[in-house]
């Protein structure tokens, strides 16, 4: 029994989850009392098939507006070759998916302020972020999709609660775990927190950078903006640009390239939090502000991704240069 939460920007995700699990116990139907060894085995364009149904039945779902306007989980099953798919669904707004929230408990990692865990840690970048990127780049930069697909959520959840209470055994979960769940919780721990990694302050600013036509007008702006973030969170930025760019890297095996990469990533690093989202002068619904403004939070990420690479002693110099001129 699998239960999806489909919200507007997963829903291929959901749908490709289902074409790489779709396979089948050959002993399933086995009647001998003899103990067999398990095999699975893919039926020949069972799960290409199977994975069109399902994202035809989500699809037709998401097209309904009952659906789309009732809260209660909806109960559906499709079945092939064998291979039967329960599933439970029901959908849920960007305004509700993509809230950023404070966790009320502020002894965890989740939802909790990126300068508050450093100091908690005495760490320059959050030891999640540090333990997921060597994850991935241990046994995940080869894989197929990786960020783009989505890991199991129930893994994704059971790590979100390993480092949030800190958990002794979470090494171990980290190299038994599905390398997609690692690679999700990455993105989770981002997006959830209370504000943007690349900030409130200056999202208006971003924005308007990397608007600029001229390009040594915008290198001066979109580099001043990184000068201007916080330290835990400039240190923590630049750890994930370089991960993104090995990731890159491997572009050929794992069809990741800096343009998807920066599409997974940019709105998640960006986007506003609700209060700051509230203060759009021409546009009222969350949801418009979310596509507005999510192409232009792509290009701000791929600008980085294209850049050189950039120091944070170089620009923390450069910042000593700019005031001592002054």
């Amino acid at each position: 029994m699998t239960e999806i939460l489909v919200s507007d920007v997963n829903l291929n995700s959901v749908c490709e989850h289902f074409e790489q699990h779709c396979c089948v116990d050959q002993n399933q139907h086995n009647l001998s009392s003899q103990p067999q060894t398990p095999v699975l085995k893919r039926h020949s364009n069972t799960g290409a098939k199977l994975w069109g149904r399902v994202r035809s039945k989500l699809l037709r779902q998401k097209l309904d507006p009952q659906t789309v306007q009732s809260k209660n989980w909806h109960m559906d099953v499709i079945e092939m070759n064998g291979i039967k798919v329960e599933f439970s669904m029901k959908f849920t707004s960007r305004d509700l998916s993509l809230k950023r929230t404070l966790s009320k408990k502020q002894s965890g990692v989740f939802g909790v302020k990126i300068n508050v865990v450093t100091k908690r840690e005495r760490s320059k970048v959050p030891y999640i972020v540090r333990q997921c990127i060597e994850e991935v780049e241990k046994r995940g930069i080869d894989e197929v999709g990786i960020y783009r697909i989505s890991g199991v959520a129930t893994d994704i959840q059971a790590l979100k609660l390993a480092f949030d209470t800190n958990t002794k055994d979470i090494l171990m979960m980290l190299s038994d775990m599905d390398i997609n769940a690692i690679a999700g919780t990455l993105k989770l721990y981002f997006r959830e927190l209370p504000e943007p990694l690349l900030t409130d302050h200056l999202y208006p600013v971003f924005m308007e950078g990397i608007a600029l036509s001229d390009p040594a007008a915008k290198e001066n702006c979109m580099m001043q903006l990184l000068r201007s973030l916080p330290d835990p969170n400039l240190m923590t930025f630049l750890t994930l640009l370089e991960h993104l760019k090995r990731v890159d890297e491997k572009e050929p095996v794992n069809k990741m390239s800096l343009h998807n990469l920066a599409t997974v990533f940019g709105p998640t690093l960006l986007r506003p939090s609700e209060s700051e989202s509230a203060k759009g002068q021409h546009i009222t619904c969350a949801s418009d502000i979310w596509s507005h403004d999510v192409m232009a939070q792509v290009q701000v990420l791929l600008y980085y991704l294209q850049h050189p690479p950039i120091s944070f002693a170089e620009l923390k110099r450069n910042t000593l240069y700019f005031s001592t001129d002054v």
